[in-house]
């Protein structure tokens, strides 16, 4: 089974022991290339040289997505779009812009800034024709839905201007999944879909989802599927569990996954791998 991780954190501190284990680990177990997701301006920075880095010995393995998380937003500063814009044109291995968007449920920006920051990467993906990798969670139930409003405003202003966009790390509604696929977007499904708690309202809608506009991730470190089959002695995630993301997917959609492998490779490597031809 030959997989891509759409989203790996892979500069995170949870693999500075063993970052070059992890990248094998995974290759070992079909899963490569890894696409590294970035959060700021030096974490972009520091993925895109690690990835070239990497890469001068094992070409191909790593591509990296640049951009700014809503967490983040706050740190926008006058010279952030021209620190991307020379980022992107120095290197050939950014394949998307983002991680970015709206996230209202920690709220660790100011809201009108996490705003301002998603259009202004929207911007930055149509200057360079790259696709936008995507973020939206909300307060909670509770609380109402003012993020997906927002986000989804935002998103349909901007998303004839990019070549594509995925909502990373689903797990909202049916009707938000059908808005979504209604702009164009693709859906990425984490290890969310493995955890019985939380993610089972995902167990039907994922069969809503064309073949064509899925893609698999870990988002690791986070997320570790919580119905792995063996014991792991931390709840550390690592790209070479995608592959039971993926037959626990194929499971739900009635599909063999050596099948939903080929889709989702295919189409990932038409929605970021394109950028590098």
């Amino acid at each position: 089974m030959k997989l891509i991780d759409i989203g790996i954190n892979l500069m995170d501190h949870a693999y500075d022991h063993d970052r070059e284990e992890v990248i094998k680990n995974a290759a070992e177990a079909g899963v490569s290339p890894l696409i590294i997701t970035a959060s700021g301006e030096q974490g972009s920075l520091n993925s895109a040289l690690y990835a070239n880095k990497y890469n001068a010995a094992h070409p191909g393995a790593l591509y990296v997505k640049a951009g700014i998380h809503p967490h983040e937003a706050k740190n926008w500063r006058d010279g952030t779009m021209d620190f991307f814009r020379d980022l992107i044109r120095e290197n050939t291995g950014i394949v998307a812009v983002g991680e970015c968007g709206l996230d209202y449920n920690r709220d660790f920006s100011p809201r009108d800034l996490q705003r301002k920051c998603f259009v202004k990467q929207a911007e930055l993906a149509a200057e360079f024709s790259l696709p936008l990798f995507l973020h939206e969670r909300d307060a909670g139930q509770d609380a109402g839905r003012p993020a997906f409003a927002d986000f989804s405003a935002i998103l349909e202003e901007h998303i004839k201007s990019v070549p594509a966009a995925v909502v990373h790390c689903f797990t909202g509604t049916g009707d938000e999944l059908d808005h979504y696929l209604s702009l164009g977007c693709y859906i990425g499904i984490t290890g969310w879909i493995c955890d019985e708690r939380r993610g089972s309202h995902l167990w039907d809608l994922v069969k809503r989802i064309p073949p064509d506009r899925l893609m698999l991730e870990t988002d690791g470190p986070y997320l570790l599927p919580r119905n792995l089959p063996f014991k792991v002695k931390s709840k550390r995630n690592e790209p070479k569990y995608l592959p039971h993301i993926a037959e626990t997917l194929a499971r739900l959609l009635d599909k063999d996954p050596h099948i939903l492998a080929g889709e989702t490779l295919e189409n990932t490597g038409r929605f970021f791998l394109s950028a590098c031809k």
